[in-house]
């Protein structure tokens, strides 16, 4: 088509009721015009509301791909994880087996006693503090003070730990010259042994 001699004048004094009388230039350029209209509304009424919903269903495939696959990973190593649960649980009863029972708690004082005067310390003090409660366990510390030598607290530090229940050193202050080899030093610490809490 040669747009250069392309008469305009042919849209000039167009009538919409009069249609049927227009050029084919006018008519084609108004049925484009419909085409286009007809196909943004379509678009827009019938396929842009799937379109999100494609979209959608696109990202919850991707999310249910990747639970398949971390549900599949614990499937195929079900039995492992059975063994090492086994295991953890044979771990924690033990651990259990460790803390104190209620009528044991007063014995650990003549234990820390005995590990003390066997690493040659001298108690000050030798008290317990009131009960901490957790949600699984309880905390039942005790004041520890005793004055020695820094090899003697050492020494009782490491049977602390050898102890058959569980007791666990904190808040260690070592008071006067730790260069000296004489009985001069004083050591506070707070030595706390545990309760299981059973669930309600």
């Amino acid at each position: 088509m040669d747009f250069k001699n392309f008469d305009t004048s042919q849209f000039d004094n167009l009538e919409l009721n009069n249609i049927g009388q227009w050029p084919k230039a006018a008519k084609a350029l108004l049925a484009l015009f419909m085409v286009i209209l007809l196909g943004a509304m379509a678009f827009y009424l019938l396929v842009n509301d799937k379109i999100a919903a494609l979209e959608t269903v696109v990202k919850k495939e991707a999310e249910l791909r990747i639970s398949y696959k971390s549900k599949y990973k614990v499937a195929a190593n079900l039995e492992q994880f059975r063994d090492q649960m086994e295991e953890a649980e044979e771990l924690f009863r033990n651990q259990v087996k460790r803390l104190p029972e209620s009528h044991e708690t007063p014995g650990l004082l003549d234990d820390i006693t005995f590990v003390g005067t066997t690493s040659r310390l001298d108690f000050k003090k030798l008290n317990w503090q009131p009960e901490i409660p957790q949600e699984f366990y309880v905390e039942l510390p005790i004041e520890v003070e005793v004055s020695g030598s820094y090899h003697d607290f050492g020494e009782f530090v490491s049977k602390v730990a050898g102890l058959p229940r569980i007791v666990t050193l904190h808040d260690f202050t070592i008071i006067g010259d730790i260069k000296g080899d004489d009985n001069s030093l004083s050591l506070k610490l707070q030595a706390k042994t545990y309760k299981y809490r059973e669930s309600k």
